[in-house]
């Protein structure tokens, strides 16, 4: 533990302040973690941190006022106390380059530049591309998913229900998110039927060539069986459960698949028009 936390001083200290080749060679290794072959391991990791983060909130009821404009007057200049939350989180992240990175995406955009000098990020295999499904992932957090996992009422923990919020919404935003890199991966070795869609530019047919339904019920599988492990810990340690591991399967099924899936759609016919716009770019004569 000591060691780890030795190591990780260390990045931030040549992160921040060194041009040292030991430096580059660091950020090097940073950006190598946003190549295709690493996607599978982040997407299973962030099932962990989903599960955890649905699991937290599910304490709490469902506590209507923090997503209340105005609820606690001008203290927070009218914004609901979750708004509040999540847009003071973002500022703070933003000041530290979060957002600068391809597989990060802020829920508001007038966010304060970073402090700390830019990040290269070398290895970053997506095209250009301005996607961002938040605005869609709040509405459905707020409206579906809550109403999944919380009991009705009013407990009055809303400071703890707005942090877990924050915790929530911003997991299920890097996971839908990094469907652009599951869509690059695809690009690259694209099946018989993705190549035809592509050169349709019909999304349905897209859709149709990306979805494997033999990945998805393995995801939702491992998904069902890590959130039983989980809550049964809480079980056996005399504390109730208050979240049923078929619930939490069923967000990912309705939700977070569906809009993953909608992201790499997208992706994919950016990604072809950037294409195309390269192809028929003119060439800059040398003298």
């Amino acid at each position: 533990m000591l060691l780890d936390v030795h190591i990780l001083r260390m990045q931030c200290f040549f992160h921040t302040y060194s041009t040292s080749s030991l430096a580059l060679s660091i950020l090097q290794r940073m950006s190598s973690q946003l190549q295709i072959q690493h996607v599978r391991h982040v997407l299973i990791r962030l099932e962990e941190t989903i599960i955890f983060a649905l699991i937290e909130r599910a304490q709490f009821l469902r506590n209507c006022p923090v997503y209340e404009t105005g609820q606690f007057g001008t203290a927070l200049k009218g914004q609901s106390l979750c708004d509040f939350m999540l847009y003071e989180c973002e500022c703070s992240h933003a000041k530290v380059r979060r957002y600068t990175s391809p597989d990060e995406h802020p829920f508001f955009q007038n966010l304060p530049s970073p402090l700390l000098p830019p990040i290269g990020y070398y290895h970053n295999p997506l095209v250009p591309n301005d996607i961002n499904c938040n605005a869609q992932i709040r509405k459905i957090y707020e409206s579906d998913i809550l109403n999944r996992i919380t009991q009705p009422g009013d407990d009055e923990q809303y400071g703890s229900t707005a942090v877990c919020d924050v915790a929530c919404l911003q997991a299920l935003s890097k996971r839908i998110h990094y469907g652009k890199f599951v869509a690059e991966s695809k690009c690259r070795k694209p099946s018989e039927a993705l190549r035809a869609a592509i050169k349709e530019k019909n999304k349905k047919s897209i859709l149709e060539a990306i979805t494997d339904a033999q990945v998805e019920g393995d995801v939702l599988k491992r998904v069902f069986h890590k959130a039983s492990i989980y809550t049964n810990e809480l079980h056996m340690a005399n504390m109730q459960a208050t979240l049923q591991p078929e619930i939490i399967r069923n967000i990912y099924q309705d939700v977070i698949i569906p809009i993953n899936k909608q992201v790499q759609v997208e992706y994919i016919v950016r990604r072809e028009a950037y294409r195309a716009s390269q192809e028929l770019a003119p060439t800059k004569e040398t003298s």
